[in-house]
């Protein structure tokens, strides 16, 4: 454990880690780009994330760096600790969205592709019906480097868990780390069943507004997102091949 790591503070960080490995794991990492946050318990705002640089399956409890987003300088880039765009878009959504204890941002082939589909994510199956009318979605404004993009990006955002940043990627949050990336995981599913949909060729069906109404509640009332089962088993793939990322 890190020396002024609290217990709450370290199990937030192990699960953090976990989470950078198993987005490596799923091919859902973009070199060292992209990002997953998580706030810290204590003084406001505190958050961490990963030290720019690293390849998420080299994440480590430890490595992660603790960001204020209040006091935290943008840096040159060959100077930087973390990344900019990164600090950007996690220090908006922790500021403004309380319930938000994690924040996943993510730059796959099939987020990126939908993410330039006029008619944005379709409940073309029960993983996508999911997040039937829940679903926001960010206008692209460049790389996120201007802080003033912080205030659009939140109120875009609202009150879903779930965002498609236009012509960039994908955005999830989740009250802990464990519901954002179950969260990412199902909408990065959801992509990939659109983007190989349209490939084959065949005319595409929808379901009904009221199927798919109905079958995005049974996903909530269910709790998808927060048993604590499929995270658990997550930890324990983790656990037999990449232990290294609790230390």
């Amino acid at each position: 454990m890190m020396c002024n790591a609290t217990s709450q503070e370290w199990e937030i960080r192990c699960d953090l880690a976990a989470a950078y490995r198993l987005i490596a794991h799923f091919g859902m990492d973009d070199l060292i780009s992209t990002h997953l946050s998580a706030r810290l318990p204590g003084r406001t705002h505190r958050f961490l994330l990963n030290p720019y640089g690293m390849t998420f399956d080299e994440i480590t409890a430890s490595s992660l760096v603790v960001v204020d987003p209040e006091g935290h300088a943008i840096q040159r880039e060959d100077e930087a600790k973390i990344n900019n765009a990164g600090f950007t878009i996690h220090s908006a959504v922790h500021m403004a969205r309380h319930d938000a204890q994690c924040v996943i941002h993510t730059h796959t082939l099939a987020g990126m592709a939908v993410a330039a589909q006029e008619q944005g994510l379709l409940p073309l199956n029960q993983k996508s019906m999911c997040f039937y009318r829940g679903i926001a979605y960010h206008d692209y404004e460049g790389v996120a480097l201007d802080l003033a993009e912080r205030d659009r990006l939140v109120r875009d955002l609202g009150d879903k868990d779930v965002m498609i940043l236009k012509h960039h990627g994908l955005l999830t949050v989740g009250g802990t780390v464990s519901e954002a990336f179950l969260n990412m995981y199902l909408l990065e599913q959801s992509c990939r069943i659109q983007i190989a949909s349209m490939q084959g060729g065949q005319k595409i069906t929808l379901p009904s507004d009221k199927i798919a109404s109905h079958t995005a509640e049974q996903f909530q009332q269910e709790g998808y997102n927060r048993n604590p089962r499929p995270w658990a088993a997550l930890k324990r793939r983790l656990d037999r091949l990449s232990p290294e990322y609790a230390t």
